[in-house]
């Protein structure tokens, strides 16, 4: 079976007009730009701020916005049928992901110009963005497939949210018991270490490490989908 274009772009479409329905999803991707707005107003201090508001986009946009168009698939027996048709998991997955990355592209982006920040090297965080971004829509396509609706996903994006947007709380935390020191491999707190070293003058290959661990967590956290979406075919 040949990969389509077309078929990736139908499944967007749909997509689409699926988000532009459904107002409770669609207005939260103006909440990281309202926090933008609200921080960059009183005034960010410190790149862990910013990164609270870029996470803060990922969880949203990425993860919860894409967790939702998968459950609201299955809330309306739709998944099924998507499933059994000529088009492979690899167009599926592409295009139920590309509408989530593309406003998560967007609305980071727009967080970042809001809240005023300005990395030495927006090369290298750019790199690491998107990385992060494909993690994010990643762990909303897990979340969407394991949850039975749209209002059950809402539910489970709550610690999800609290767990990968408190970087700098959590960054203490492991200060504090040196034996959690494990935590600090989550993508979230690789980005924000990425993003002070950055700043503090390290190019590409100086970060390279923390790249190779967001990467890692993106060919985990899809692979992991990719199986559980396997396996609901199997047992519809």
């Amino acid at each position: 079976m040949t990969f389509s274009t077309r078929r990736i772009f139908a499944i967007l479409q749909k997509d689409y007009k699926d988000l532009s329905r459904n107002l409770f999803v669609s207005t939260t991707l103006i909440l990281p730009l309202l926090m933008a707005v609200l921080f960059g107003r009183m005034g960010i201090e410190g790149i862990a701020s910013h990164y609270i508001i870029i996470n803060l986009g990922f969880i949203l946009v990425a993860t919860y916005v894409q967790s939702a168009l998968i459950a609201e698939e299955k809330e309306k027996n739709t998944l099924r049928g998507l499933m059994l048709s000529p088009a492979s998991t690899m167009e599926i997955f592409c295009g139920k992901s590309l509408l989530s990355f593309i406003a998560t592209a967007v609305i980071v982006a727009g967080s970042i110009w809001l809240s005023g920040y300005n990395p030495r090297n927006m090369a290298v965080i750019a790199i690491a963005l998107v990385l992060s971004a494909v993690f994010y829509v990643g762990l909303g396509t897990l979340i969407g497939l394991f949850t039975k609706s749209v209002m059950e996903a809402s539910v489970v994006i709550v610690p999800v949210m609290f767990i990968f947007s408190s970087g700098s709380f959590l960054t203490s935390f492991i200060e504090k018991y040196p034996v959690l020191a494990v935590v600090g491999y989550m993508p979230n707190l690789q980005l924000l270490e990425l993003a002070n070293r950055v700043e503090a003058g390290a190019g590409l290959g100086d970060v390279m490490l923390h790249l190779l661990v967001i990467l890692a967590w993106v060919l985990v956290i899809h692979a992991v989908a990719a199986y559980v979406y396997k396996k609901r075919l199997v047992d519809e």
